[in-house]
This record gives structure tokens, sequence and C-alpha cells, in this order.
């Protein structure tokens, strides 16, 4: 499998935590979009797609993220740590959605992604820069309608 392609959105506000959104493509043929850039205090990092744990309300049954304090149905007071807890302790409120399963592909992921992101950063310091678009017109021509046709 390789990595074909890789688009790097940067975010327009620099001091933000969110640096970036970037798409991979795999063999022309497979998109994963929605990998983020992120500051911490010990440098940048990627972070792969993932979507907001929940669960359901005891009373009404009604889905809610595991941060919510209260029910957005029926409003019924939720108590704290309703989220598992990783092996170092801490509460897991998200679910990756794509990943790779291990770590020799991870690494070829990630450095792929930090290269263009640099590669990005440095192009927006350049006259005249205009920001890539995450999706081209053509793109659009290969995205199924509501019927799943494309």
């Amino acid at each position: 499998m390789q990595i074909t392609e890789v688009r790097v959105k940067l975010v327009a506000n620099k001091e933000a935590r969110l640096r970036a959104f970037c798409s991979m493509t795999f063999d022309n043929e497979f998109v994963v979009r929605d990998i983020k850039i992120i500051r911490r205090n010990g440098g940048i990092f990627m972070a792969m797609p993932s979507r907001k744990m929940s669960d359901h309300c005891p009373k009404c049954g009604s889905k809610n993220h595991l941060t919510a304090r209260y029910c957005n149905h029926c409003g019924a007071f939720f108590p704290e740590n309703r989220a598992k807890k990783d092996a170092k302790g801490r509460m897991k409120l998200h679910a990756d959605i794509a990943y790779p399963i291990n770590t020799v592909c991870r690494q070829r992921i990630q450095q792929t992604v930090m290269e263009a992101f640099q590669k990005e950063l440095h192009l927006s310091t350049q006259p005249g820069y205009k920001p890539k678009e995450m999706w081209d017109i053509s793109d659009e021509d290969d995205i199924p309608d509501d019927t799943g046709q494309v």
C-alpha cells in the first residue's frame, strides 16, 4: 500500500492548538480525511480521525456524549466519570475511526503527514500563497449522491 497524496489545510488561527487538517490518499483509490495536526506542550503530533463516544440516558434511552452533564432529551442529571478509562487512567472520550494497526505503518503515515505539513507551512510564508482546497471540483465527481450513485 502506497501513500499517493497528502493534502494539508492549515488552520487560520496560528495560536490555536489545532494547526491543520489533512487528507491522505492510498494507492490513488482510498482516502482518509480529517487527520489532524495538533500542537501540545511537547510539540506537534498527528491524530487520526475519531468520533466522540456516547452512551444512553438511563431514564429515557436517548444518546448523549460522555461529557454531557444532563440528558439532551429529558434533562436527567448524569453522574460524573461515565467514560471508561484507558491504561493510563484517563477517560476515553473519543474512538478512532481509521487507524494504522502496527507501529511501522503509523510511523510511515506520521512521517509523510508531518513532511507535508512542514512543506505547507513553508509555502504559507511565500508571497502570493493560496491555501489548497481539501476537495477539488474534480473530486466531487467521485462523491456518491443520496442514492449511493457516483
